[in-house]
């Protein structure tokens, strides 16, 4: 957090609208009802990943280095204030975010390792359902999703802090 207070107005405001448009779109409910996403903490946690994944990439090939180490400070400034409200002390902060960053990384290799659908599929039935074979077909869906909103984030000019991860997944008739 310190880091940004060295930041321009501006630099800042792209930072807060690239978390707010990944946070939003984190916690559709379309993620939880109709991808049995669970509504848990660990759930919540691995689709604001799972989106951080796809923004973070998008940051880093159009060159935007800076705005993506905002984003990641403020990412991980929002864990640390949502370990406090669950009642997290000072003596087990350090610990459980570097668990949390242990598995925010860790994801993030496993998703960029994933060149195509299958491996994707595989990789969220890993972390977003834990391994549970009988989200085989949820995740294919969602790794189809994942490479679309890939595609929508390559036209939006996330330097200037703008988002586009296209339409939700299971949109349309």
């Amino acid at each position: 957090m310190l880091k940004m207070l060295g930041k321009s107005k501006s630099h800042t405001a792209r930072v807060q609208n690239l978390h707010q448009a990944l946070v939003n779109r984190a916690r559709e409910p379309v993620f939880f009802t109709r991808f049995n996403v669970a509504d848990t903490i660990d759930g919540r946690f691995d689709l604001l990943v799972l989106h951080a994944f796809l923004l973070l990439d998008r940051l880093r090939e159009a060159g935007q280095g800076g705005l993506a180490q905002g984003l990641i400070d403020t990412i991980f400034l929002g864990f640390d204030e949502g370990l406090r409200d669950l009642g997290t002390g000072d003596m087990g902060m350090g610990r459980r975010i570097k668990a949390m960053a242990d598995a925010f990384y860790g994801r993030m290799q496993a998703y960029g390792a994933s060149n195509d659908v299958a491996a994707m599929s595989d990789a969220l039935r890993r972390n977003l359902y834990r391994g549970a074979e009988s989200r085989e077909a949820q995740s294919e869906a969602l790794a189809h999703y994942v490479f679309a909103a890939r595609d929508h984030l390559a036209r939006a000019d996330v330097g200037a802090g703008m988002v586009d991860f296209g339409p939700l997944p299971g949109a349309g008739p």
